[in-house]
């Protein structure tokens, strides 16, 4: 199927003001400090982890509460991993300038297959239809899991401006959650609009001496048994197990 941009009607759809949200501590957990995560997901229990550089990246199976590596592949250089989806019993993993993604089984790690496509490869997610990519630019990409070739494609506005470097990405029931590179914010998009509808303020969950040692924001997995959400970064010794929640506003006198 060709790629189709949004529809006129989608364009016209006015943009509303995002909310403003910040993260709640619910609990933290043990994180390879040598890991430069670039895609999470959580499936039974289980944290599914792609991480990136070039003759460092890998595909992992991590438990939870330990931060123990219970399966590991590592992927030799000069790939370098990217983002990482579930689509039924088959993971997916992008890369990030190779121009290809491969399917491994879920239960195993086998690689089943490689899909290409143009571009550079950053955030992957699966809606329960479609593949949801990114590159890097305020676009997504809408992509069959099958064939992966492009259904449609949306630009991510944040006050009707197109926001860039859009990141890593889970899908939540009909939108998106993504991390803004090199930001500690991270945004809930409308898939249908593009339209960023939530921006959640991340800062302070790492110490300023722990920070001098690590990367950014990056790694978002939703936890639905617990309405939760587990976020990490690039090098970050911790995983934190959070809540959006509103942010306090000051009554003014």
């Amino acid at each position: 199927m060709s790629a189709a941009l949004e529809s006129p009607q989608e364009r016209r759809a006015p943009a509303t003001s995002a909310a403003r949200l910040r993260v709640e501590v619910v609990n933290s957990y043990p994180h390879d400090p040598a890991a430069f995560t670039q895609g999470l997901l959580l499936e039974d229990g289980v944290l599914y982890e792609s991480t990136g550089l070039e003759g460092r990246s890998s595909l992992r199976q991590v438990e939870l509460e330990t931060g123990r590596v219970l399966r590991r592949l590592d992927i030799p250089a000069p790939t370098f991993a990217e983002g990482l989806a579930l689509v039924g019993r088959r993971l997916v993993q992008l890369t990030y300038t190779s121009g290809q993604a491969f399917e491994y089984d879920f239960d195993t790690f086998k690689r089943l297959r490689e899909l290409k496509y143009s571009g550079e490869g950053w955030g992957l997610c699966h809606d329960g239809t479609s593949l949801v990519m990114s590159n890097g630019s305020d676009r997504l990409a809408y992509r069959d899991p099958t064939t992966f070739s492009v259904q449609r494609e949306v630009s991510v506005t944040l006050d009707e401006r197109p926001l860039a470097n859009v990141n890593e990405l889970e899908c939540v029931e009909d939108g998106v959650y993504a991390n803004v590179w090199n930001t500690e914010m991270i945004v809930r998009i409308d898939g249908r609009t593009g339209h960023v509808i939530e921006q959640i303020d991340a800062s302070g969950l790492l110490s300023e001496e722990a920070r001098r040692t690590t990367d950014v924001l990056n790694g978002i997995a939703y936890d639905a048994s617990t309405k939760t959400f587990l976020i990490t970064g690039k090098l970050w010794p911790r995983l934190f197990r959070v809540r959006f929640v509103q942010t306090v506003q000051r009554q003014s006198r």
